[in-house]
């Protein structure tokens, strides 16, 4: 089951790509430039439960056994913002897979239903930031883990670019893009560290 565990990021990278170009191939008109993820899985799209179960409900599930397993795996010495940090972690691999049975409602973007999915995102994206740059926080001065701790630094920087900045220059679709890979690119290096 560790052995598992270890492969818990790449398993969530895989599940989320292949769905979404899948499921993006599979949607007439798609575009994966311009359209945000969640479109695959909004209500009335064709296969939308399909995709919700697969590029939401799974790749956040695996992404929080990454989360765990890295939660379970810092030193036993780690202060408090290591610990901390890595329960945000599991916070926001949990707030994305709530963006499965959430899911957008594209008729009326402001119901009760679409309002419940841009929770869940912003769940994810503020839970992983702060606890990103707490990781790294708490890793310094660690040589051993001195990779995962640049990396949380650079993903908590582009998933605060992406949410914050990045749909003022890009188009929407590719900026949501960079920031979920961003994510799940960080996951693979947490779960496969070897300090882990």
């Amino acid at each position: 089951m560790n052995s598992a565990w270890t492969w818990s990021g790449w398993a969530a990278l895989g599940v989320f790509v292949l769905a979404m170009v899948g499921f993006g191939t599979a949607l007439s008109g798609y575009s994966q430039v311009w359209h945000p993820v969640a479109v695959l899985g909004a209500k009335g799209v064709p296969h939308a439960v399909a995709f919700n179960v697969f590029g939401f409900v799974l790749t956040g599930l695996l992404a929080a056994s990454a989360a765990l397993r890295l939660r379970r795996h810092v030193p036993h010495d780690a202060g408090w913002p290591l610990r901390v940090g890595t329960q945000l972690i599991l916070l926001s691999a949990l707030g994305f897979a709530a963006m499965g049975p959430l899911p957008l409602d594209p008729s009326d973007l402001d119901n009760p239903a679409s309002s419940l999915h841009a929770t869940a995102w912003m769940l994810w994206w503020v839970a992983f930031v702060p606890g990103a740059l707490l990781i790294a926080l708490g890793l310094r001065g660690r040589q051993s883990w001195r990779g995962l701790a640049r990396a949380s630094v650079v993903a908590a920087l582009l998933v605060l670019f992406v949410a914050l900045l990045a749909v003022e220059l890009m188009p929407a679709g590719l900026a949501q893009r960079m920031g979920y890979l961003g994510w799940l690119g960080w996951l693979c290096v947490a779960s496969r560290h070897r300090g882990a």
